[in-house]
């Protein structure tokens, strides 16, 4: 069940950020859909039928939303009509798209209609949340967003564990200099391809409760 923080993160977190967080959504939204336009195009001439991957994931006070992102994986699926593995429907145009974390602009229609912000932790799987410990769960006490102070501290190269400790430190700490910081760190994390896979892994390990 989820309890409610006692200090509600401020008058940023909960008007300033939002206001800030549809404006940057909107144009960035209408600068980028040429380059959204060109994505999908290319999705489909490399094997992928549908071009977007939708998802319910958990949010804001663990309110549950559809997440949006661009498709990495085909549907190829065996001789019983189950998927195959990760690693081989991830395609080469797929593997692009989330080095270069362009997989994720979507989700900038999911910040206009607030279920995500720009900078936050972010939004995972709905099996995971009977697997959190108490001050896990502390991570939905804000907005989930596209990019977040785990992404820039390891991303998926780091530990479950760690990436919600990261997660709580954020909710914590708050404010416009430390989101400012994240957006200039996610640039240069793009831009060097830090952490995108687990050691071993097509995606990313399953999370399966803390030790």
């Amino acid at each position: 069940m989820y309890n409610s923080p006692q200090n509600s993160n401020g008058i940023y977190s909960k008007i300033i950020k939002r206001g800030m967080d549809f404006m940057v959504a909107l144009i960035a939204l209408i600068v980028l859909m040429p380059v959204m336009m060109i994505l999908i195009l290319l999705l489909l001439v490399t094997g992928h039928r549908k071009f977007f991957f939708v998802q319910q994931r958990v949010g804001y006070k663990e309110k549950l939303f559809y997440l949006i992102k661009f498709r990495s994986m085909t549907e190829a699926k065996d001789g019983n009509g189950n998927l195959l593995s990760d690693e081989i429907r991830l395609t080469a145009f797929g593997k692009w798209i989330r080095k270069t974390s362009l997989d994720e602009l979507p989700q900038l229609f999911n910040v206009l209609k607030g279920d995500m912000s720009i900078i936050g932790p972010r939004p995972l799987l709905i099996q995971y949340l009977d697997l959190y410990s108490d001050e896990q769960r502390k991570r939905h006490w804000v907005r989930p967003g596209i990019s977040g102070w785990a992404q820039v501290n390891g991303r998926n190269a780091i530990s479950w564990n760690k990436k919600f400790e990261l997660d709580v430190w954020y909710m914590n700490n708050i404010n416009f200099l430390l989101d400012f910081k994240i957006i200039f760190m996610t640039i240069k994390k793009i831009f060097v391809s830090e952490g995108i896979n687990q050691n071993g892994q097509a995606t990313v390990e399953s999370f399966n409760g803390s030790n």
